[in-house]
């Protein structure tokens, strides 16, 4: 964490001094005072997306974001709780990663429970058929865990407030109406209307109007009926069951994870929670007539409770106290689109209006899927938000949401229902004949051929406006352009600290530009990063000279770093081209955080090489771009500065 750079500063680094723009009417973390008449952004809802938006948009002061709530106040209990790797990920740019990783609880290993076939009585008992690693080695540098979406919530609300924007939500505030004006007849063209719901003010209409207006607000989403669309899919017509509780049982698997599926009673989830006593179990129930709804059967705590009891014969299930339960139904829906326009206006309009998370796809729980993808969205969508307002990309950068985001949540939609179908299935007993059922010993191949999809990451935009071809794909052949950036230990080389690279990924808006020395290469002049940072650093051509504003600090708007082959006992900082030890600030204080060496065999693992582990080309090196959601947008050779100049031009304005 860097700080002091404009001056020493007593105190918590991580709260930021109050932007003049910043609105601090607050109470209990929470504006009390009425709607502004405008905002640049209006979000609709404080839901995992919606929280992850207004976090994101905190970081720029000079968009004016509000955030609205029908809810009094802050979630108090969650109904998602898994976090997936890539998630995880995400949380370390936003800076609260290490506290999720503090109170939650960590998924190591995943087992698997079937019917004991060697037992002959009237009632099946059930016997653990495998177990296998949660998570594939490599596949993250963050485990997949489990932790209230509450305190998720908490710790976006936390740094939405620290922020130097001092961002609070407005609860207590009913969409009542939403209306976009014609193209052209204003700058501020969507007019949103509340109802205010909070004692003293209740029934007292507030308008407001904005540049954008986001839903996240949910499966019954107002934004997205507003806009004409639906979300479109089909229930499985089968009732399940789900409750956080504090339990006293025999089964010896009630801390992991794990899948029961019994002979003739239906299958169980059991997900441990945080704490190290409560735990969520997802309750296999009855089967629904074709349109039947769930709350038709009137469901109680009492039926999932001896449903459980069944399920888990032969072993006790003494449920002592029920956090929280509810009963649901499965189902897969998808919105065309995510934004508000017809396909054919798309070449002549522009949106202005988005939904984001469960608003426009929603899953079933039994993946894991709902509330990361949820963020994702919103993770995507924010920082093209901050650079279309703070004009450093045209409008039309904001077609992109809706073309990447609908095509990844069709994709996972696909998966959580062939998984959920499968959880949901009979078994197929012996001597059955193949297609009667489902092969017990399936379901965990299943879960580790699809353990990326689980782990949030499987995602990969395709070639596109940002998103690069794979021309030059051959030079880190483990950093797929389109996938996250998969982050690998290092050593920094100004201090010599071990630490990963994702960590420099912030969720501040910027691009990074990770060059990848060749064999020798030590930045010096002739060198193929030397003539790179002088390309960066003083062509007019540069996206650097080109896109960053007058008087900004150089890593502004590009963030460029580099990695060496050579050991950090073999180079020293000061020896680095300007752009990698740079002056910033009011003093011009130099940043030592630029440049780092892969590990080598000095006392190092070479198991853990970021030139092995990701199969980047050794002799030559090349330049990976980095998107500010931490996507990889391009791979290039270190000397096609040609290329580089027209992948930005492509989407990004002058300065």
């Amino acid at each position: 964490m860097q700080f002091h750079l404009n001056g020493f500063r007593t105190g918590d680094p991580g709260l930021l001094d109050a932007a003049p723009s910043a609105s601090i009417s607050t109470m209990e973390g929470s504006a009390r005072d009425s709607l502004p008449a405008e905002a640049d952004v209006l979000i609709v809802g404080c839901g995992p997306a919606g929280l992850t938006l207004a976090a994101q948009l905190a970081a720029f002061p000079d968009i004016r974001t509000v955030i609205v709530e029908q809810k009094p106040g802050p979630l108090q209990l969650g109904q998602a709780d898994g976090i997936a790797c890539r998630t995880m990920e995400m949380f370390e740019a936003f800076g609260f990663a290490e506290r999720v990783l503090k109170e939650a609880y960590w998924v190591n290993e995943t087992t698997f429970w079937k019917p004991d076939d060697s037992n002959d009585g009237d009632r099946k008992r059930i016997m653990r058929s495998g177990r296998v690693q949660d998570v594939e080695d490599g596949l993250s540098h963050m485990p997949h865990v489990i932790l209230n979406q509450a305190r998720v919530h908490d710790f976006y609300l936390e740094t939405m407030q620290r922020s130097a924007s001092r961002l609070v939500p407005h609860y207590s505030r009913r969409l009542a109406g939403l209306e976009r004006a014609p193209d052209g007849a204003s700058d501020h063209p969507v007019t949103a209307r509340f109802e205010r719901q909070d004692a003293g003010h209740k029934g007292t209409l507030e308008t407001i109007r904005a540049r954008y207006v986001v839903g996240c607000d949910g499966a019954r989403s107002a934004v997205r009926q507003s806009i004409g669309l639906a979300l479109k899919g089909d229930s499985a017509n089968h009732a399940w069951g789900v409750m956080d509780v504090l339990v006293v049982t025999d089964f010896p698997d009630i801390r992991f994870k794990a899948l029961i599926q019994s002979a003739d009673d239906g299958s169980i989830v059991i997900i441990p929670r945080e704490g190290g006593y409560l735990v969520r179990l997802y309750v296999e129930l009855d089967k629904l007539a074709v349109n039947e709804r769930v709350a038709a059967r009137n469901i109680g705590i009492d039926q999932i409770i001896a449903a459980a009891q069944r399920i888990f014969y032969p072993y006790t299930l003494d449920v002592k106290e029920v956090a929280w339960w509810s009963v649901y139904e499965i189902g897969q829906r998808l919105c065309d689109r995510f934004d508000d326009l017809q396909p054919q206006e798309m070449a002549t309009r522009l949106p202005h209006i988005f939904i984001a998370g469960d608003a426009c796809h929603t899953h079933s729980p039994k993946a894991g899927q709902g509330m990361n993808v949820s963020m994702q969205d919103a993770f995507n969508l924010g920082w093209k938000l901050a650079a279309v307002l703070g004009g450093r990309c045209p409008p039309s950068l904001l077609h992109t949401y809706s073309a990447e985001r609908q095509a990844v949540a069709k994709e996972l939609i696909d998966f959580d229902r062939e998984w959920a179908a499968m959880l949901s299935a009979p078994l197929q007993k012996p001597g059955d004949p193949a297609g009667t059922g489902v092969d017990p010993a399936e379901v965990p191949r299943y879960f580790v051929q699809h353990g990326r999809y689980t782990a949030g990451t499987a995602t990969r935009y395709q070639p596109a406006l940002l998103t690069g071809p794979s021309t030059h794909q051959h030079l880190a052949q483990g950093l797929l352009i389109g996938t996250r950036f998969h982050s690998t230990p290092v050593v920094r080389l100004g201090d010599g600290k071990l630490m990963q690279l994702g960590e420099t990924l912030k969720a501040d808006g910027c691009w990074r530009l990770l060059a990848f020395a060749g064999q020798g290469d030590r930045a010096e002049p002739a060198s193929p990063v030397g003539k790179l940072c002088s390309y960066l650093g003083e062509s007019p051509q540069s996206p650097l000279r080109r896109y960053t504003p007058a008087g900004a600090d150089v890593d502004a708007i590009f963030d460029v770093r580099a990695v060496f082959q050579q050991s950090h006992h073999t180079l020293a900082i000061t020896a680095m081209p300007e752009l990698l030890f740079p002056p910033k600030g009011r003093y011009g204080l130099r940043d030592y955080e630029k440049a780092f060496c892969a590990l080598d065999d000095a006392g190092q693992n070479p198991s853990e090489n970021i030139y092995t582990l990701r199969s980047i080309d050794r002799e030559h090196g090349c330049l990976v771009v980095v998107r500010p959601d931490q996507y990889i947008a391009h791979i290039l050779p270190l000397g096609d500065t040609d290329a580089l100049a027209a992948f930005f031009d492509g989407f990004m304005r002058e300065a």
